[in-house]
């Protein structure tokens, strides 16, 4: 279960008129240096960007990005590595995530997708995920007692305290940003598909689409 404490309001809203994401995606995905030798690698092939590395503990593989936007026509997938449940992915830089193309997992696991500064999911959007699909704005993540995966203070996550068992406990806090869908998005028969955020009262509000 999913529990997400917020001090700030975040908006869900699917309508054509929404200015704030009117600019065009950046068509990049830049990895950050938060976590050393465990860095994600994204290799240019034929047909589709494959995103590589990360941070294994247990059954859940970690990423952590700069920027990450999705360009209509782009094809991004992560590779699923044998015995990975669970893909998490942050974003650490000031910008949303634009996903205007399809972005998708190699393999069953479910992703996890958070960027405290929104995230959009523009009218040819599509996901091929055969598990379960989460977009955030959550700060990031707790696993486990100590376990931490945090989006805005990425200095701070202890991922080496993770046991290989634990699961997520709770979100944290999230800013007054805002996921916006225009895309069909579906994923894997019988998995659930959610973007998740705050409502202005302050409870939680869970926008599930599958």
């Amino acid at each position: 279960m999913f529990f997400w404490y917020s001090k700030l309001p975040i908006l869900l809203i699917s309508s054509t008129a929404w200015a704030v994401f009117q600019t065009a995606a950046h068509s990049q995905i830049i990895r950050d240096q938060t976590l050393g030798i465990e860095h994600s690698i994204v290799t240019p092939q034929e047909f589709r960007d494959l995103i590589e590395g990360g941070a294994i503990r247990g059954s859940n593989l970690f990423h952590s990005f700069l920027e990450f936007n999705v360009n209509e026509g782009q094809n991004v997938y992560f590779a699923n590595p044998d015995g990975i449940a669970n893909i998490l992915t942050r974003v650490t830089g000031g910008s949303r995530s634009q996903i205007f193309g399809t972005l998708g997992v190699d393999g069953p696991a479910n992703l996890y997708l958070i960027n405290p500064n929104g995230i959009h999911f523009g009218n040819n959007a599509r996901l091929d995920v055969a598990g379960s699909f989460i977009a955030t704005t959550a700060d990031g993540i707790k696993l486990g007692q100590q376990g931490l995966f945090s989006a805005t203070e990425p200095e701070k996550s202890n991922l080496l305290t993770i046991q290989p068992g634990a699961f997520f406990t709770n979100a944290l806090r999230q800013h007054q940003a805002q996921i916006r869908n225009q895309g069909n998005l579906a994923v894997g028969s019988g998995q659930g598909l959610v973007l998740s955020g705050w409502g202005g009262d302050k409870r939680p509000v869970t926008l599930d689409i599958s």
